[in-house]
């Protein structure tokens, strides 16, 4: 493969910056070993070092020049002073932590029922009955029992007591309807 046949090769799969132009020749020749994916994936060989199996450094350029002070090596105060140095400070920062963050009061916990509804003095009575009521033969007393004649597409009742009971007054034949008097004039 000669050079000009990189070079249509290198055009074809992307263009070089513009002022990009100096590390292109750089690596022209060390493009042509290698597919360009391969490049892309692990960088070209051979350019930063010519000692291929070298590793590279754990200790980079910041932590070999800027390193951590270090103290004098001996003891300033004495261990009896350092440990009352301490519990003085946790001491003071419990205080100041108490004083600016109280705790919360304890929650009141009533319930709904139990403020408002339980007045004291109120003894409850239950009313007498205005009239006899048998839950287990009498109708209901309902919206639709009270305005069934506003209802539309409700056959003709026949007593205001039960009004919709089942009516077959619609299919009855008329022969056998002629003895009972017409729904019209109930």
């Amino acid at each position: 493969m000669n050079s000009s046949e990189v070079n249509v090769e290198k055009r074809a799969a992307g263009r070089s910056l513009l002022h990009n132009w100096l590390e292109e020749r750089a690596t022209e020749l060390l493009d042509s070993s290698d597919s360009r994916s391969h490049i892309n994936r692990h960088g070209h060989r051979g350019i930063l070092t010519l000692d291929m199996t070298s590793k590279t450094q754990d200790e980079t350029t910041v932590k070999a020049t800027f390193t951590a002070p270090k103290g004098p090596g001996i003891r300033q105060k004495g261990l009896r002073a350092e440990l009352l140095e301490k519990s003085l400070i946790k001491m003071i920062s419990e205080q100041i932590h108490a004083e600016l963050n109280p705790e919360p009061p304890a929650p009141e916990l009533n319930s709904v029922t139990r403020a408002d509804f339980t007045a004291g003095g109120f003894k409850p009575v239950r009313p007498a009955p205005s009239k006899e009521c048998d839950y287990r033969s009498d109708q209901a007393i309902t919206y639709w029992s009270e305005n069934h004649q506003k209802i539309q597409g409700v056959t003709a009742v026949r007593t205001t007591q039960s009004p919709f009971k089942k009516n077959a007054s619609f299919s009855t034949p008329i022969s056998e309807r002629l003895d009972d008097p017409m729904d019209f004039t109930l």
